[in-house]
């Protein structure tokens, strides 16, 4: 009895001397008279015995929490989780958007090609991001983004502005991100420079995109893209979601559906292709959507906000989605 309470003491002892009082394990090791892998074994137990139990006491602990979660259940290599309080839709998405501009400002260094695809949270980005000189850099659109509305939401648009803030250039894709008809489109990508800026768009080093339900809250509707027959039509095929307005389903694969064929931009399969691309998303609607992206092996980071990424794990495991 003696021996098991002795080695709970110099358990003890030594979580006290490495957590509070800062000591290293090779410390540690010279005080008590064991090795330095003994020491290790000692702090381990003394965390599965509940001897030393760790909590980080900081408001971001539980994005972080979130994070790792989502890391690990979709095998995806980075996740940035902001806290979303009380904040409305459209604050989240430029809290997002300075998050994934802080994000995208670390890694310009190494970077020569960017792609840019369109949206609201995407305009929040580049809304966000620091003037700051870059002249290596090149912005190239992901997907077409000719029109008359919502400009400021375009491919071409954000292109532009993004690269005046690089001091940089950039490439315009001088087609709509849908037309009438696959015809159409096949004439359109017979032109040199729209396929040449397409192929552009395949060969970046990142690329930045979002991410939708095509069936609820669409932006994709709100800005004339899709018809209400569209999202009638998209909803009988069960599209999932869309990313560079591409539809996918609830596996994450690309529909089998009239519309895929009438976007002109990348697509899930060229997204693959490309060393990064960042997703940015908020919102319960978009909690499936996510879920099914996540699944599609085109994403490797995602930004998000904690009441979005807390929906998304507890669809992963219970499969409830958020009403």
């Amino acid at each position: 009895m003696g021996g098991a309470l002795d080695d709970r003491r110099i358990m003890v002892k030594v979580a006290k001397l490495y957590y509070m009082e800062g000591m290293t394990q090779a410390q540690i090791a010279k005080v008590i008279g064991v090795s330095r892998p003994i020491i290790s074994k000692l702090l381990t137990q003394a965390r599965e015995k509940n001897v030393v139990e760790i909590y980080i006491k900081d408001e971001s602990a539980h994005t972080v929490d979130l994070e790792i979660q989502i890391e690990k259940e979709y095998g995806i290599g980075q996740v940035i989780v902001v806290p979303r309080s009380d904040h409305t839709p459209e604050t989240v998405r430029k809290i997002q958007g300075k998050a994934a501009a802080s994000y995208l400002s670390k890694k310009m260094d190494s970077l020569k090609y960017i792609g840019i695809s369109w949206g609201k949270a995407l305009y929040h980005f580049v809304d966000e991001y620091p003037f700051e000189k870059t002249e290596q850099v090149h912005i190239v659109p992901l997907i077409g983004g000719m029109g008359r509305s919502f400009l400021d939401y375009h491919s071409n648009i954000l292109s532009l502005k993004l690269a005046q803030k690089l001091q940089t250039t950039c490439s315009y894709l001088y087609a709509p991100a849908m037309v009438e008809s696959s015809d159409l489109k096949e004439r359109l990508l017979s032109s040199p420079d729209i396929a040449g800026v397409l192929e552009e768009g395949r060969k970046v080093d990142i690329a930045i995109v979002g991410l939708g339900n095509p069936t609820q809250n669409s932006t994709m509707e709100e800005i004339g893209y899709l018809s209400a027959e569209d999202v009638a039509s998209l909803k009988e095929a069960q599209a999932i979601g869309d990313i560079n307005s591409q539809f996918y389903d609830i596996e994450g694969c690309t529909l089998k559906h009239p519309l895929n064929e009438h976007v002109i931009g990348l697509t899930l399969t060229d997204l693959k292709s490309i060393p990064e691309t960042i997703v940015i998303a908020e919102g319960r609607n978009k909690v499936v959507s996510m879920h099914a992206g996540l699944l599609s092996g085109c994403i490797n980071t995602l930004i998000t906000d904690d009441d979005t990424a807390s929906c998304l794990m507890k669809y992963a495991k219970e499969g409830i989605a958020p009403s």
